[in-house]
């Protein structure tokens, strides 16, 4: 090696302090190819924020950083993009799952700053914003996950048009493992899901086929998971990424299929529940509806002593006598209930609080007092005839059925509602009359259109397919009484609900009328709420908000301090918001003990 070898890399140095140059060539400068792999697009309004692009970045090119306040469906984070390390491999724009990222086809970028090749696409502005060209994912070419989601199978509508059975079959281990496979592990899932469930752990758990791990994950924030599987509205499908651009992931039908696989007798050795502690401390709950079975789960796992007052023969609230069997097989709604109660939960049943023992009582003799009391109460349409003895609830015919109570139910019916528990009653008494009279008669009709009906509308197509007739739209206006008992309701159209500022005003052309004949008639508008269990004197001490629901602090703890509330009577109604208030209320009744005793210290 010469002297000029070893010298020549140190001539560099003079360089240091000048400026980098870079020359245009007016020449030879040419535009990239139409769909050139340039700087990054993203259109921040299509964009959720999921973090796929940043997942499949192999060089970890992409980050994501604060946009805006995150909201259902939406992180509030967006990609930036790192130029120091982008290969321009596109793989960011192919796997988004809103098809929100693209790629101009630019390549030329001059700047003297090294931190300007680290930006936000859509957010921090760029000359080729607007340019057209560059390269977009192809469609109907290829995709990273399967679009359509797996299909669960079903009981032909002949076939369970006259049987209480569980209508749906479940996944197989193929089927589940396949579903799962299309889940991106965006999460999220997690944020609108009441219960925040480790969604994507549990998915994954299933695709490596560990369905121990996956009952693990279910239990850290959700103790109904066979219940859950079964009739949670699961709005997380609603906000799933890849629902984007196919069908949202099966997350409900993959809980389900995580519980189905484990027997009850596993469960304490997996989720290490065997020897529990028990400390001196006692906490009553009212109701064994999803709420208070959850608050009772996790204040067990605390230490503390749990009894829970339950007014009817059975344990499971509106989960046993407001969801028929076909939805929520009872043995499957047992599996998870007795589970609890091998913890050491007492329940004690045909005790309703309010009679016998009181509020108050409860509140000398234990250190905390938690209700979860439900809607089980129907509320009518204050109609003419709508106060006739043979115009029914729908809850209290619900629960009829579920005690096994015969119901002499007429050849033609006609149900006034348009939610969940107006299906429930349509398919339930639609089953009794194909037993009875080997055929259906009956007619659902609701106030809202058929795209504002607030029931699942996998039921309304269910209900259809069973042979109910469903009839949106329509403002019931006189239930015909002959005799002493109905004969028919008369309804007239409803053009809306709401007025300009969002005033629950129905408006109904008077002279468009339909008359539907029907002997038996069901009122089912919605649900009510029983607090006679709530004396004058604690009355003074709670607050009551809109539609009379009591106001609690995050922790569901009323006015009274040792008395806390939760489920349908303060958020809701639906079992996924019960078992998060029931859990997050077992956490502030634990601050509220612990901190009574240390103030004692």
């Amino acid at each position: 090696m010469s002297l000029k070898d070893i010298l020549t890399p140190f001539t560099a140095w003079k360089r240091v302090a000048r400026t980098p140059v870079t020359v245009r060539d007016p020449f030879n400068d040419r535009p990239g190819a139409d769909r050139y792999r340039g700087f990054h697009k993203n259109d921040v309004d299509t964009c959720i924020g999921c973090g796929t692009c940043e997942s499949i970045c192999e060089n970890e090119a992409i980050d994501l950083v604060p946009f805006k306040d995150p909201v259902s469906g939406d992180s509030g984070l967006r990609p930036r993009i790192d130029y120091g390390r982008c290969c321009w491999c596109a793989l960011c724009v192919d796997v988004c799952t809103t098809n929100s990222l693209t790629l101009s086809n630019e390549y030329t970028w001059v700047a003297t700053d090294p931190e300007e090749y680290r930006y936000t696409p859509g957010v921090d502005k760029k000359s080729w914003d607007e340019n057209e060209k560059g390269w977009k994912k192809p469609e109907g070419n290829y995709e990273f996950y399967d679009l359509n989601r797996v299909a669960m199978h079903h009981l032909h509508p002949e076939e369970r048009s006259d049987s209480f059975i569980e209508m749906v079959t479940g996944y197989s281990k193929e089927q589940a493992m396949t579903e799962a496979d299309r889940c991106v592990e965006c999460g999220i899932c997690i944020a609108t899901c009441p219960a925040h469930m480790g969604i994507p752990e549990y998915i994954k758990a299933v695709r490596n086929d560990n369905m121990e791990e996956g009952m693990r994950v279910l239990y850290e924030t959700n103790p109904l998971p066979e219940i859950c599987g079964r009739i949670c509205t699961h709005k997380c499908e609603t906000v799933c990424s890849i629902g984007h651009k196919g069908d949202p992931l099966s997350i409900r039908w993959l809980k389900r299929y995580i519980a189905d696989q484990i027997p009850s007798d596993k469960y304490k050795e997996i989720l290490n529940t065997n020897n529990l502690e028990v400390n001196d401390k006692k906490v009553a709950i009212i109701g064994s509806g999803p709420s208070g079975l959850s608050a009772a789960h996790y204040l067990r796992l605390m230490g503390y002593q749990v009894t829970i007052f339950e007014q009817y023969a059975e344990a499971g609230g509106m989960m046993r006598y407001g969801i028929p069997e076909y939805r929520l097989p009872y043995d499957q709604l047992d599996k998870d209930i007795n589970y609890i109660l091998s913890l050491g939960v007492e329940i004690k049943y045909n005790t309703r609080i309010g009679d016998k023992i009181t509020l108050a009582d409860l509140g000398k003799k234990y250190d905390a007092v938690f209700a979860g009391t439900g809607l089980h109460l129907g509320r009518g349409t204050g109609i003419p005839g709508s106060d006739n003895e043979h115009v029914y609830y729908s809850t209290d015919l619900l629960r009829k059925i579920t005690a096994g109570e015969k119901i002499e139910v007429a050849d033609s019916v006609v149900v006034i509602g348009g939610g969940n528990v107006a299906m429930d009653i349509t398919r339930s008494l639609a089953r009794l009359q194909m037993k009875k009279y080997g055929r259906i008669n009956i007619i659902a009709t609701s106030l809202e259109n058929e795209e504002n009906m607030p029931a699942d509308r996998e039921e309304v197509v269910e209900a259809r397919e069973e042979g109910a007739i469903i009839h949106p739209g329509w403002a019931p206006q006189s239930i015909e009484i002959e005799n002493g008992v109905p004969i028919g309701l008369h309804v007239v159209k409803c053009n809306s609900l709401f007025d300009e500022t969002g005033r629950f005003n129905p408006q109904c052309s008077m002279d468009i009328k339909e008359y539907w004949p029907g002997k038996m008639v069901v009122q089912s508008i919605g649900q009510g709420m029983d607090m006679t269990y709530l004396s004058d004197e604690f009355k003074e001490n709670i607050t009551f908000g809109p539609r009379g629901r009591v106001q609690t602090n995050e922790y569901f703890q009323t006015g009274v301090g040792w008395f806390f509330m939760g489920g349908d009577i303060i958020e809701g109604p639906d079992v996924i918001h019960g078992i998060a208030n029931g859990h997050k209320a077992a956490v502030g009744i634990d601050r509220y003990i612990q901190d009574k005793l240390n103030s004692k210290q």
